[in-house]
């Protein structure tokens, strides 16, 4: 149904195309390589190659500022493309540095480095994780003070999380398209409200939960270097 509902652009192998190049501008820069072969060959004069030259360039300005304008207009709703263009506009791109393991040592291998990301995830949604006695935050001990009950999820605060969702992100692990969560929300926000509540209760949290694709990026800022995943 997934399939049906939702439709899904399909890859081409115009990898090297840039984004702003469309039909109207390819023809005008092929127009101009005709030129070019016709000046070459001497059945052209060089004013009209040079004329051919300088519409091309003013229309492939126009139409990098045209792309640059709709990605900043539709940067809310549509952010994928926008770090699209970013990203190739970069020069070089960054690998990863080493990483510390929970032991304090160095991992190198990209193998190691994605356990290591992988491993800090899984611990979040670790149920076994405690604190010393008498080293417990002070926000847990004054909320365990003052609420005897665990609080109640509420079924339209989760609905409004499921009518929120940004469509173009990617889907995960499970393969269902935050569009369908989205047009389904009137029939999942009462079972997901539900599920939250017995996992507050429990302290517990589904298996398939605990799984994700995790993406380590690399980012410099004023001198210093960090990672985030």
């Amino acid at each position: 149904m997934q399939e049906q509902a939702v439709s899904v652009c399909q890859k081409t192998s115009q990898q090297g195309r840039s984004a702003w190049l469309d039909r109207e501008l390819s023809l005008k820069l092929r127009e101009k390589r005709r030129v070019y072969d016709l000046w070459k060959k001497g059945q052209a004069i060089q004013k009209e190659y040079k004329d051919v030259v300088r519409s091309c360039r003013d229309k492939i300005r126009k139409a990098k500022a045209q792309l640059e304008l709709n990605l900043a207009t539709s940067l809310r709703d549509n952010k994928k493309c926008f770090y699209k263009y970013i990203n190739n506009k970069r020069r070089a791109k960054e690998n990863l540095l080493p990483l510390l393991d929970m032991e304090g040592n160095i991992v190198t291998k990209d193998e190691k480095k994605a356990e290591v990301l992988n491993a800090f995830f899984a611990s979040v949604f670790n149920r076994k994780t405690s604190y010393p006695q008498g080293n417990r935050p002070p926000e847990l001990i004054d909320r365990d003070r003052e609420q005897n009950r665990p609080p109640a999820i509420q079924e339209e605060a989760v609905s409004d999380l499921l009518s929120h969702l940004d469509t173009h992100k990617s889907m995960g692990l499970d393969g269902i398209h935050l569009r369908v969560l989205r047009e389904m929300v009137e029939g999942l926000a009462k079972l997901l409200s539900i599920i939250y509540q017995q996992s507050w209760i429990t302290r517990e949290v589904p298996d398939d939960w605990r799984l994700a694709n995790v993406t380590p990026i690399y980012k410099r800022i004023q001198g210093t270097t960090g990672l985030s995943a």
